[in-house]
């Protein structure tokens, strides 16, 4: 894949996405206002025990974008240190929601090490938004996983998926 042009404003929202939930939509759209490029970008991460597989993540969230229709948003995956993947992609902007407090010291210490690391990538914050602010993808499993009501938390997509995974279970 060539490089992306660097005259286009690119932005890099990183996460598990394990799930997408409407918290992760919500900063999607957000976002996608203000970038001329945002990828979404799926972790591989071995640290932690995800439900799904980087694939199945990957797909889950190419589903949600396109169901959006919003046509400068991509979904990549990436392993590794996110700055370095920024700049593979002329990223300059790390995107990343904040809903609490303790999000913020967590997301604020990362921001300081991502630039230590690579200088030319700034990291933004946008807060949550009243419907999105206790929204985690933590809960949400939990909530599918004792079978509960997933409506407002997820899209009628991902409660499916994440139903059919815990029947198998």
């Amino acid at each position: 894949m060539e490089k992306p042009n660097s005259s286009i404003k690119s932005a890099i929202y990183p996460g598990t996405f394990d799930p997408i939930t409407f918290g992760h939509i919500d900063i999607i759209k957000r976002a996608s206002n203000l970038f001329d490029r945002l990828i979404v970008a799926v972790a591989y991460d071995a640290c932690k025990n995800t439900l799904f597989s980087l694939e199945e993540r990957v797909s889950i969230a190419n589903a949600e974008i396109l169901a959006l229709n919003i046509k400068n948003v991509e979904v990549m995956q990436f392993h590794g240190l996110l700055v370095e993947f920024a700049s593979s992609q002329n990223a300059t902007v790390i995107v990343r929601g904040l809903r609490a407090l303790a999000d913020f010291e967590y997301e604020f210490r990362m921001s300081y090490i991502n630039h230590k690391l690579h200088s030319k990538v700034e990291t933004i914050f946008l807060p949550a938004t009243e419907q999105g602010h206790f929204i985690s993808a933590t809960f949400v499993k939990e909530i599918a996983r004792l079978k509960g009501n997933l409506t407002g938390l997820v899209s009628d997509y991902v409660a499916k998926k994440l139903r059919r995974h815990y029947d198998q279970v």
